[in-house]
C-alpha cells in the first residue's frame, strides 16, 4: 500500500450516531432535541437556514462543542464522554484529543498553519501524533497534495494561495489521519463563486473513497448529486430527513418547501 492509498483509504468508516442533542448559548436555545444517525461509508448534507443550528451541530460531533443534553457517538464510542452509571462524565481533553484524530473537520475559513507550508500543514498531524514517521508523513502530505491538485503548491504558505486552493490543502489535511468520519462546515461559503467548483469536485471524490461524510452545506445542486441522505434543520431540530429526490424534489414540511423556495 503507498502513503496515498494510506491517506485515502479510512481505517473504518464509522457510523455516526446523535442521540438528544441539547445546546444553548445563555438563553438562546440552538440545538432543540437532535437525534440522528448516519450510517457508516454515506454522504449527509446538512441544510437549513442561518441560525438553525447545522455548525453547532457539526461541532457537536467532533465535541468542539460541548452538549448541555444528549451525546454523540461515532463508531459506537461515546465523543468527549463516558458513561459512568447512569450519568454522562467527560473525559479528559488528552483522551477527546486522541478521538478525534478520527475525525477529520474542514472548516469554514481554511484554518491552516500560517507559519507553515502547504506541505507541513499536511504533514503536521500525522506526524506530531506519531501515527507517521516524519518522512512518511511527507510522503503522506506530497501525494495527498497531488491527489487535490496541488503538487505544485508545496512550499507555499497559505497567503500565497487563493482560497480555493487553502481549502483543498485543508480537506488533505482532514485525510491525512485517515478518519472514519470527515465533517465538512460550509466548505465553500468563504470561497469566490469561480473557486467554490474546484473545492465541490475534491469533496465529490472524497465521496468515493468510503468516508462517512457530513457536510453543511447551501450548495443544492452537491447535495442533490452527491449526498445519501438530506438532512433539514430549522430553529435546532430536524425538521425533514431522507433521499435527495425527497427532501429536496418533494419536500413534506412547509419550512423545507418555503426555504427551498428561497435558494433554488
Amino acid at each position: 500500500m503507498t502513503a496515498l492509498d494510506a491517506g485515502l483509504a479510512p481505517v473504518r468508516a464509522a457510523a455516526v450516531e446523535v442521540h438528544g442533542a441539547h445546546k444553548s448559548f445563555g438563553t438562546l436555545e440552538v440545538l432543540a432535541g437532535i437525534d440522528l444517525t448516519i450510517d457508516p461509508g454515506t454522504v449527509t448534507a446538512v441544510l437549513g437556514p442561518s441560525g438553525s443550528g447545522k455548525s453547532t451541530l457539526l461541532r457537536a460531533i467532533n465535541h468542539l462543542e460541548k452538549l448541555d443534553r444528549g451525546y454523540v457517538s461515532v463508531g459506537g464510542e461515546p465523543i468527549g464522554v463516558q458513561r459512568v452509571g447512569d450519568r454522562l462524565k467527560e473525559l479528559p481533553e488528552r483522551a477527546i484529543l486522541v478521538q478525534r484524530r478520527r475525525i477529520g473537520f474542514v472548516f469554514q475559513n481554511f484554518n491552516l498553519f500560517p507559519h507553515l507550508t502547504a506541505l507541513d500543514n499536511v504533514a503536521a498531524a500525522p506526524s506530531a501524533t506519531g501515527a507517521l514517521g516524519r518522512p512518511e508523513a511527507i510522503e503522506l502530505a506530497e501525494e495527498l497534495l497531488a491527489r487535490v491538485g496541488l503538487a505544485d503548491k508545496a512550499g507555499a504558505y497559505p497567503r500565497q494561495l487563493s482560497g480555493g486552493q487553502q481549502q483543498r490543502v485543508a480537506i488533505a489535511r482532514a485525510l491525512a489521519l485517515r478518519p472514519g468520519v470527515i465533517l465538512c462546515d460550509e466548505p465553500t461559503s468563504a470561497l469566490d463563486p469561480e473557486l467554490v467548483g474546484e473545492v465541490l469536485s475534491v469533496i465529490k471524490d472524497l465521496a468515493a473513497t468510503g468516508t462517512t461524510l457530513v457536510v453543511v452545506t447551501h450548495e443544492i445542486g452537491f447535495a442533490r448529486e452527491v449526498a445519501d441522505q438530506v438532512v433539514f434543520l430549522d430553529g435546532g431540530v430536524v425538521v425533514e430527513q431522507g433521499p435527495p429526490a425527497q427532501v429536496l424534489d418533494h419536500p413534506v414540511h412547509p419550512r423545507t418547501r418555503e426555504f427551498l423556495t428561497k435558494v433554488l
